[in-house]
């Protein structure tokens, strides 16, 4: 299948970064008519995310936690999971949950991890490359604070920066952040550098809110997989 089927972009057959940014015009005078995910699309996401992640917890995360804890433990000195405010939907802050993967340090809730971060332990470096250290974020699915798609949460402190160097930022904060999305699985994971980067995230998370359906989440779910299954190079 075409990456313009899937994403159905008027059957142009272009990479969807370029139609996105040749696009974004339209976005900036879309201003005031964002759509976002509504009854009764909310109402089918919402379930499909409380039953999707009830049978990972029960199925996956029940006995697989407790021997990615002992790991952990074996690994560094510190707790088996990382809490971290998140800016959440309606721009709501919410308690982030994560595997640790990196020593205990006071810049956590500053820098992001990057290639090479000596604050990454062995154990962790296994836990970021098969995207692990996020399973417990099912909990914040189940709890309502995230979804299984959309935009991926930040730190406070980068939303704040990223307010200020993108207009269109606070759109992605309309709908619920997710476990893995749009931005991820076309190649924008990872440490941000520079401007073009977010500016290019923010884009993407923007043209999955405008075109949501479960299609998408679907296409978005199995390209996660397979980069989970067969490595990303974006994984730190």
């Amino acid at each position: 299948m075409k990456i313009s089927e899937a994403y159905n972009i008027n059957g142009e057959d272009v990479p969807v970064q370029l139609v996105l940014m040749k696009n974004l015009t339209i976005y900036q005078e879309e201003n005031n008519h964002l759509s976002i995910v509504r009854f009764p699309g909310s109402f089918v996401k919402r379930a499909a995310d409380i039953v999707f992640s009830l049978l990972v917890i029960v199925l996956l995360l029940s006995w697989l936690l407790p021997l990615l804890a002992v790991l952990i433990k074996l690994s560094s000195k510190g707790p088996v999971f990382f809490v971290q405010q998140r800016t959440g939907r309606y721009n709501v802050p919410f308690n982030c949950y994560k595997l640790r993967s990196m020593i205990v340090n006071e810049t956590s809730d500053l820098q992001q991890a990057f290639h090479g971060d000596p604050r990454v332990t062995l154990v962790g470096k296994l836990l970021r490359k098969l995207s692990l250290d996020e399973l417990p974020q099912f909990f914040n699915v189940l709890a309502g604070e995230m979804s299984l798609v959309g935009p991926r949460p930040h730190m406070l402190h980068h939303t704040n920066i990223y307010t200020q160097d993108v207009a269109e930022y606070p759109k992605r904060l309309l709908v619920r952040p997710g476990i893995t999305g749009l931005s991820q699985v076309e190649g924008y994971r990872g440490e941000i550098r520079n401007h073009r980067m977010i500016r290019n995230r923010v884009v993407l998370d923007i043209f999955y809110i405008k075109r949501w359906s479960m299609w998408l989440d679907l296409v978005i779910i199995l390209k996660t997989i397979k980069l989970v299954l067969f490595g990303d190079e974006k994984a730190v």
